[in-house]
């Protein structure tokens, strides 16, 4: 089960990497300067930063036609793919014991790959399944096959799952979220523009497609793709906004299980809890009850018929890399449309990704101990603590916060946990069974592991030394719940570039400021700061300092509402306001760790470049790439990222220090009066 509660992460560029040796004449020494070669000095730096860092790069190298978009990121990725294909490809060499980590991981790298066998077997793996459909007369057993669908990962209209109490971080509690839509967003259906009912248009062709590859009339497959679709729409209506999802406040909504059953009758909880065998629970918190109230007037209004179609190609759907190859043909020509990708990308790596959503983290064992030692794990830590430093100072000198709210936000910043490289203790996988019946069932083995895992933790004490991420995974979080922040050992890679031959003054605005600052910032933004240092949703601000923060953070709402990405499609200002906040207190808190280096007082210039401009370089770094115009318009829908160009452009313009480096004037087009820009941290 997918934790829908917002855990703030980096996602596609929050680029890290590694000590900070300050040689003056690193910066590649033998792979070549990144920063200087980068560049597009034909741009001038305060017209548009990002394509004077990055421009030279993205001129020489266009997007791959299996990528949707196509930077340093990718780059790092790839690197860290090959790097769990080797381990992938040993282990099935090694036949090792059965309930060992490599049989898993050998096994379930031979079964994917076996693209024979899959061919072969058909859609024999999921006719238990489609027999199960089949069997359902009527709307009274819906729930109980949605319960048992759900336990094999094939999500449809409820959303459970357990985590902490937003109000009791030291407690789980069983909550419930929005579900039932396929396309990722909401707008999606209720947009009318002719992208969007072109997306429209074509899903509910993939979804007639399937029903008749399995066997469904195409007569009855057409009418209940139609239904469908419209079933989803009339789903869409109710749910809450990109935006809204952000208040954590009116996301929590507490009530007896008795109420809930209430809330929603036909959904038959008491009969969905029996079957998934869930522990007595007496409250639960549900994010948006009038989904669930919605829901209920659905499930009783709409054919049994649909229903089942609905889930026979919702399993379908979810199995599709297991299936016969015209599956994943189908739904990769639907999936060009949101990302703008020209070709699937190749088996291997669409394995791997299935293979990290099953046991990531057993992997994760054996990538830390060939590619991040405990030297590395230690050299972020102190990293972690510069940026804490500088933020300490930077709340001390805020002129618009009280000293009684300054005196908690310290106490918070000082409680922040930092989890770096890899976990101290590794999750238990005995239990997880992978062999080589089929991949399918190694799919549903896993799916079936962490369902269980996830409802184990009910009524049982918080593991506050949880991971959410796996090591090598390319991305960092925070936890508001726990007050923590994440940095797994896969965001510590420059491909091309060894550690050492990185200056401070890059690592700082690369690392310090995109990954370790950003995320450290979370815990302060609009909705992080609404967590106290325990973890707990607690107001600890008083309401004119609250007030105070909501007017600087409206300043950046409006800042970024006026960015056009694409076509007609502007940043969501209110949607993005949190990482937004975390990119500019991120610039801002690597630049004040960045002035206390022996590189910053030297002021030494490498290639040419002084250090503070590769401070702001080394950010923009970070951001390197360029992204399809399909994959742009759903990031805006979808993201409550801003698109790259505008997390360098944008919180730049906010930055005084960039002005002063760059030598900024109002003829340069990032320049905003003093007055417009955003000051919060």
């Amino acid at each position: 089960m997918t934790r829908p509660y917002r855990i703030a992460s980096t996602l596609a560029a929050m680029l890290a990497l590694a000590a900070c040796t300050g040689k003056p004449d690193a910066a590649g020494s033998k792979a070549g300067d990144i920063l200087a070669m980068n560049r597009d000095t034909t741009v001038h730096p305060g017209d548009d930063f990002f394509s004077y860092a990055n421009g030279g790069w993205i001129k020489q190298n266009n997007i791959p036609n299996e990528e949707s978009s196509w930077g340093i990121g990718n780059l790092v990725v790839d690197e860290n793919l090959n790097r769990l294909k080797t381990i992938n490809l040993e282990a099935a060499k090694a036949h090792a014991a059965a309930g060992t980590p490599q049989q898993k991981i050998g096994d379930f790298w031979a079964t994917a790959m076996d693209s024979t066998g899959i061919e072969k077997a058909g859609l024999a793996p999921l006719q238990p399944y489609f027999a199960s459909i089949d069997s359902l007369n009527d709307i009274k057993g819906l729930p109980a096959l949605v319960a048992r669908f759900d336990q094999l990962g094939v999500g449809s209209i409820i959303s459970m799952f357990v985590a902490q109490d937003a109000k009791n971080s030291d407690a789980y509690a069983l909550q419930f979220w929005q579900s039932g839509l396929y396309l990722p967003e909401r707008e999606y259906y209720l947009k009318t523009d002719s992208t969007s009912l072109n997306i429209l248009k074509t899903y509910q062709q993939l979804v007639a497609r399937f029903l008749t590859m399995s066997q469904l009339p195409e007569a009855e497959a057409n009418t209940q793709a139609a239904a469908i679709l419209k079933l989803e729409t009339a789903m869409a209506r109710v749910h809450r906004k990109l935006a809204d999802l952000r208040d954590p406040y009116h996301n929590y909504n507490k009530m007896s299980t008795a109420a809930l059953f209430k809330l929603a009758p036909a959904l038959q909880v008491d009969q969905y809890f029996k079957i998934l065998n869930v522990p007595k629970a007496d409250t639960v918190i549900v994010g948006q009850p009038e989904y669930y109230k919605e829901l209920n007037t659905l499930v009783t209004s709409t054919p049994v018929a649909t229903w089942k179609a609905m889930l026979r190609f919702r399993l379908i759907d979810n199995f599709t890399e297991a299936l016969p190859d015209t599956f994943g043909i189908e739904k990769f020509k639907f999936s060009r449309l949101l990302s703008g990708a020209k070709e699937r990308k190749p088996r291997w790596k669409r394995v791997l990704r299935n293979e990290e959503s099953v046991m990531g983290e057993l992997l994760g064992q054996l990538f830390v101990k060939e590619y991040f030692n405990a030297t590395a794990k230690q050299r972020y830590e102190n990293l972690v603590e510069a940026i804490r430093g500088a933020y300490k100072t930077r709340i001390e000198k805020l002129s618009w916060m009280s000293d009684s709210t300054k005196q908690k936000a310290l106490q918070k910043l000082a409680a922040i946990k930092k989890k770096v490289g890899y976990p101290d203790k590794w999750k238990d996988f005995s239990s997880l069974q992978i062999g080589t019946a089929s991949y399918v069932q190694n799919l549903i083995n896993g799916n079936q592991f962490w369902w269980q895992y996830n409802l184990n933790k009910l009524g049982k004490p918080v593991d506050r030394n949880e991971w959410d991420m796996t090591p090598q995974t390319y991305n960092a979080y925070y936890n508001p719940s726990n007050n923590e922040i994440v940095l797994p050992a896969g965001i510590f890679t420059v491909p091309g570039h060894r550690d050492e031959d990185l200056d401070d003054a890059l690592v700082y605005g690369y690392a310090g400021a995109s990954t370790i600052g950003h995320e450290i910032t979370h815990g302060f933004d609009d909705e992080g700061r609404q967590f106290d240092k325990e973890g707990n949703l607690k107001n600890w601000w008083s309401d004119e300092d609250g007030k105070k923060f909501n007017d600087r953070a409206e300043v950046m709402v409006r800042q970024f509402n006026n960015y056009v990405v694409v076509d007609t499609f502007k940043i969501n200002g209110k949607a993005t306001l949190g990482e937004n906040i975390a990119d500019l207190g991120g610039i801002l808190l690597g630049w004040d760790a960045f002035q206390q280096t022996e590189q910053y007082k030297k002021n030494e210039p490498i290639s040419g470049i002084s250090p503070a401009e590769r401070y702001f370089l080394g950010y923009a770094l970070g951001w390197l790439g360029q992204t399809r115009p399909e994959a742009l318009r759903n990031q805006v829908l979808t993201d409550v990222h801003s698109p790259a160009k505008f997390r360098v452009n944008g919180p730049f313009a906010d930055v005084d220090a960039f002005y002063s480096t760059y030598k900024l004037t109002p003829a340069n087009k990032m320049y905003l009066a003093d007055s417009a820009r955003v000051r919060i941290w």
